[in-house]
């Protein structure tokens, strides 16, 4: 993976699930007491969250931390991956 390209795929994912959720990006930075401004960088690829700041952005949306961080492969890259339950899927 290139360096910054995991900022990508979470800004791509972010921008994604908060347009399905009609959502805009000031909406969403005021439900999380971040800025506007902010949430436009996250969805640039322009910041470097904290994981606590992806599981914040990642609960308020109603979606797991995880699906914001991965890419889907052979779909498109604006969409976020369903992410199977670690402790209930099998293997």
């Amino acid at each position: 993976m290139v360096e910054g390209e995991l900022q990508r795929v979470l800004g791509r994912n972010v921008r994604r699930v908060r347009v399905e959720r009609g959502l805009s990006q000031e909406a969403l930075a005021l439900s999380l007491g971040y800025h506007r401004t902010y949430i436009g960088g996250v969805e640039r690829g322009e910041r470097n969250l904290s994981l606590r700041s992806v599981e914040r952005i990642a609960s308020q949306m109603g979606v797991e931390p995880l699906a914001l961080l991965v890419e889907q492969a052979g779909g498109s890259r604006d969409e976020p991956v369903a992410v199977p339950d670690p402790v209930t899927s099998t293997a």
